[in-house]
């Protein structure tokens, strides 16, 4: 969360035309901690998406300068791909400004550019909707509730992201909200069980993919 959260505040502060999704930098995250250059196709099984989707992914990474595509040797569909000198420049600048988009005292607060990458990666291998992440940060609060604004700053989301995802996750039985005042600022948005039981599901995923530190000596 601390991650996801730092990434999305990074993103905005990223001119429109050079931002990359959570999913782009996870792939050049991955292409970089690889250090081998990667088929399509496994790039997409990787993320678990469709070849479609990889390929859009692929050509807007491309089209940055951040990875280099040609065709395999073998199979002229199958393109290969492999991260630039710039890719690896952008891939760390965008790990060094995630980490101080921690605040102190959060987890991961005192991690470094290169942990980051490695977590992106892990986690580039699930993906998660906003409303999946409004319920994690509802599962992962201290507190019974949280406000509209309150998920905002968990997130890292725009406002009206978080309000859409809301309210969606509302019709579908996963939270409830209540209005304690006046505007959406004091909307109080809860989980029901069916909410807590998807959300520690969604979690117990996440926990499988975390990427946990070797024991010293080791790497």
């Amino acid at each position: 969360m601390s991650v996801r959260r730092a990434y999305n505040i990074v993103r905005q502060m990223v001119v429109s035309g050079e931002r990359l999704t959570f999913e782009e930098f996870a792939i050049i995250s991955h292409l970089g901690n690889s250090g081998v250059p990667m088929r399509t196709s496994d790039i997409a099984e990787y993320q678990g998406s469709l070849r479609p989707t990889m390929t859009h992914r692929t050509n807007h990474l491309e089209s940055l300068g951040l990875i280099e595509r040609c065709e395999g040797s073998e199979d002229r569909r199958n393109v290969v791909c492999s991260i630039s000198d710039l890719g690896r420049e952008r891939a760390l600048e965008l790990a060094r400004l995630t980490c101080a988009q921690i605040p102190t005292g959060r987890p991961l607060s005192r991690t470094t550019p290169e942990r980051v990458l490695k977590y992106v990666d892990a986690m580039g291998s699930y993906f998660c909707k906003a409303g999946e992440l409004v319920l994690l940060a509802l599962f992962a609060s201290e507190e019974d509730s949280s406000t509209i604004m309150g998920l905002v700053d968990a997130l890292g989301l725009l406002q009206p992201t978080v309000s859409m995802s809301v309210a969606s996750l509302a019709d579908q039985g996963l939270v409830t909200r209540e209005r304690s005042g006046s505007g959406a600022h004091t909307t109080s948005v809860s989980l029901t069980e069916d909410g807590m039981a998807l959300a520690g599901e969604i979690a117990g995923h996440i926990e499988d993919i975390v990427v946990r530190r070797k024991p010293r000596g080791s790497e």
